[in-house]
């Protein structure tokens, strides 16, 4: 896999925890969360290269901001959000088509909804090399740095450490699309695959990660899910659309064994697949309402 200093793509993103309000005690920055695809910018000796936060390489459908990625330094790494704006809105439908899309397919709708990098950490510096290790503060004054001079389509999400203006962001930022907020330490480094940061949404959901399935892997009925506290339970019938969203990014996955939910069904095992969002709660009973692919 190519390497950027002890940066290796692909590389692990970190992660955020749910929750229903600002974490308490003091040094707490707050960012918008925009509502599109996670993806890491990778920005090589010669080209510039996507990857979603599963791994996978999604530089064709997100072609337009790779090439916007061509005016950082060689050697940036950069984490953020792919999102489209429709009618001054955040639009997830839009990204998700985009996100689903053949490469000539995701030409065409960039070519109406242009795309934007909601940047939000940086995980490699062109000069101070690998920054993961170094304080939220840090890493974000040398995000600003390196992208402010540049503009649109590459731009920093806000931040702030007032709780007031974080307050305020929450409310009236809704009506453009935002999801909520997302909030991070002063001091805590960048941890890939740890919940390190706090996700404060307007909507009543959390995030699982598809582990099996159940019918066809091209098309499940169901999909195996498994919860923030570590359980593992299947989804209601999925919605055709939703089935074939999941099936494109299961297929290809080798099925081992079988599993066993928390209601006693069982399943098909896979390697960890695609984060879902589900009904915060629903799992319950041994049944979770999947909304959508994250």
């Amino acid at each position: 896999m190519p390497r950027l200093g002890h940066v290796e793509f692909p590389v692990s993103l970190a992660l955020a925890q749910a929750v229903q309000s600002p974490p308490k005690g003091a040094n707490w920055f707050a960012e918008p969360k925009f509502d599109g695809h996670r993806v890491a910018l990778w920005r090589m000796a010669e080209t510039v290269r996507l990857q979603s936060r599963t791994g996978r390489d999604v530089t064709s459908v997100w072609m337009d901001v790779a090439v916007a990625g061509m005016q950082l330094l060689p050697g940036t790494v950069i984490d953020g959000e792919a999102v489209v704006w429709v009618d001054g809105r955040v639009s997830f439908s839009a990204a998700q088509s985009r996100g689903a899309s053949t490469t000539a397919r995701a030409r065409a709708l960039a070519a109406e909804y242009p795309a934007t990098l909601a940047a939000f950490d940086l995980l490699r510096h062109p000069v101070h090399g690998d920054v993961r290790m170094r304080s939220y503060v840090e890493r974000r004054s040398w995000l600003v740095e390196l992208l402010e001079p540049l503009g649109p389509p590459l731009q920093v999400v806000p931040s702030t450490g007032d709780r007031t203006v974080a307050a305020d962001w929450y409310t009236v930022l809704q009506a453009q699309g935002l999801e909520g907020l997302v909030w991070k330490h002063a001091t805590s480094l960048y941890v890939g695959g740890r919940r390190i940061w706090r996700k404060q949404r307007h909507a009543d959901t959390d995030d699982g990660v598809v582990v099996g399935f159940t019918g066809p892997q091209t098309r499940p009925h169901t999909v195996a899910v498994r919860l923030p506290d570590g359980n593992v339970a299947l989804s209601q019938r999925l919605p055709a659309v939703l089935a074939a969203e999941l099936g494109a990014q299961l297929t290809g996955r080798h099925s081992a064994s079988n599993g066993r939910a928390q209601s006693g069904e069982t399943y098909r095992e896979l390697p960890e697949g695609p984060t879902v969002e589900i009904l915060a709660g629903s799992g319950r009973h041994g049944v979770v309402t999947v909304t959508r692919m994250r």
